[in-house]
């Protein structure tokens, strides 16, 4: 299939228009199908971040007077454009990230356009409350923060550059997004197409680099708030920096999540989901429900459909429409991932299927699932990001939900049950942000996602981000005298 060009107009998009800047270290875009460079951006240097920052701060005041009808057109324009080309975005997306294109056509720049449109919808309905005192009373405003600094993961560059820029803006902010240095070229669509729907120059600039340009966006005097997807380590260093400078902070970070499977459960619903959160994106998904406890009574059953449903993996061509399973996206996270697998073997773990690095060009790692396993082994305990599914058996549903919790982190958990009592019971008990019954890793853009524990602070989507991107001022009216003792 021939591959289309990847390389972007300039690395950077500030202040309404490409920017380049060759003085910043050259980046190389690696396509993970073949191992190939597609592209090539600079890492932004000080002055180019400066300029980014710079025009956010200027364009961000007019932005927060506007009324809130007119940013949410706008908004809901950028929504429209993206679903028109929704196919030439899925092809940037699997490019940057190898994901199947049969999956990024359904999952990435169409996620990114709901978020566009839901908040677009609410950017006229930024409210405050009431409060009376007798005669006097007070009332509550929303005010924007101001500049945000946006930080993405290299699984969804499309998806997590409209998140988080979609509530940001409708509540009168600035963003400067910086996305990964392993997948930097689709936000720059998204920051072109906000231009062509009306978004006024510098309210949503993109700038490129590793760690050291997140730091310098963080840590700038200028912003008000950071919004960060990405790993639990990365996450304590850029919340700790920016709370030294009393920055707002939205942490979207990892997990090693639970999905408890009862006896009742419907079975190819069950193996469904836990295909669906452990080998999509190839497993690089952050909410992905990698310990899967099973009821004792339909623990070989389930493990036999599951490995029955695996002999249905067609790797190939991420641009071929018929390929369901994709590389991963860099070098260094499958090398993670075989690391991994080495010591789950040493630790006295089975591979069940899979375990093995594909023989391809490229990032490939066969679907693997892990049994015989204990709690305390490392595949258990730590996030591997990468298409590894652990496999544990339980007995009764207190002990399912003990060890469900047993864990540092808090993101997400699934339910399986015909028993509805039950289901809403054990949600209830889940120490997480999102609790799926009989599904797994829906994210509605009108849902909160989000983590608790170690996996994060604050929500993305729904109401309540907007939250998060404003502050409230109280402002208090006297109806009468002010009276004083002297």
């Amino acid at each position: 299939m021939t591959r289309p060009d990847a390389q972007p107009v300039a690395s950077h998009y500030i202040d309404g228009g490409y920017v380049e800047d060759t003085a910043g270290a050259p980046i190389p875009v690696i396509h993970p199908a073949t191992g190939e460079t597609i592209a090539t951006v600079h890492a932004a240097t000080s002055e180019t971040i400066d300029r980014a920052l710079a025009s956010a701060a200027r364009a961000q005041t007019e932005w927060a007077a506007r009324d809130g009808a007119d940013r949410g057109r706008i908004l809901r324009r950028a929504a429209e454009i993206m679903r028109a080309r929704n196919r030439e975005l899925s092809v940037l997306e699997t490019l940057d990230t190898g994901k199947p294109l049969q999956e990024t056509l359904v999952a990435d720049a169409a996620s990114g356009a709901d978020a566009l449109e839901y908040f677009g919808g609410l950017a006229a309905d930024v409210t405050g409350t009431a409060i009376q005192f007798g005669g006097d009373w007070a009332y509550t405003i929303r005010r924007a923060l101001g500049v945000c600094v946006g930080l993405g993961a290299w699984n969804y560059p499309t998806q997590i550059a409209c998140w988080k820029a979609a509530p940001a803006l409708a509540t009168g902010n600035a963003m400067v997004f910086k996305p990964s240095e392993s997948t930097p070229l689709c936000a720059l669509k998204v920051a072109e197409i906000l231009t062509e729907a009306g978004l006024p120059a510098g309210l949503f600039n993109v700038v490129q680099g590793a760690g050291e340009v997140g730091a310098a966006l963080t840590t700038d005097p200028r912003v008000a708030k950071v919004s960060l997807t990405g790993s639990v380590p990365v996450g304590r260093r850029v919340a700790a920096a920016a709370a030294g400078n009393m920055k707002h902070v939205t942490m979207e970070l990892g997990g090693k999540s639970p999905i408890l499977i009862f006896d009742d459960a419907d079975l190819d619903d069950a193996v469904s989901a836990a295909i669906n959160g452990n080998f999509y994106s190839s497993g690089q998904v952050c909410s992905n429900g990698t310990r899967v406890f099973v009821q004792d009574g339909i623990a070989e059953r389930f493990l036999a459909r599951l490995k029955s449903r695996l002999s249905n993996v067609i790797p190939g061509d991420p641009l071929d429409e018929a390929t369901n399973f994709g590389p991963m996206t860099t070098r260094a996270q499958m090398d993670v991932v075989l690391r991994h697998l080495d010591r789950a073997r040493a630790e006295g773990a089975t591979v069940a299927t899979g375990g093995n690095r594909m023989a391809r060009d490229g990032f490939w790692m066969e679907p693997t699932v892990l049994t015989d396993l204990t709690d305390d082994m490392a595949c258990v305990r730590e996030e591997i990001f990468g298409p590894v599914m652990s496999v544990l058996t339980f007995a009764e549903e207190a002990e399912g939900i003990a060890r469900a919790n047993a864990t540092e982190f808090g993101l997400a958990a699934g339910v399986f049950t015909r028993d509805l009592a039950r289901a809403h019971r054990v949600a209830r008990a889940m120490q997480a942000g999102t609790v799926w019954i009989n599904q797994y890793n829906l994210t509605p853009a009108g849902m909160p996602f989000g983590g608790s524990k170690a996996s994060g602070i604050g929500r993305e989507n729904a109401r309540m981000a907007m939250d998060h991107f404003t502050e409230a001022q109280t402002i208090y009216v006297s109806m009468g005298r002010v009276e004083a003792a002297f």
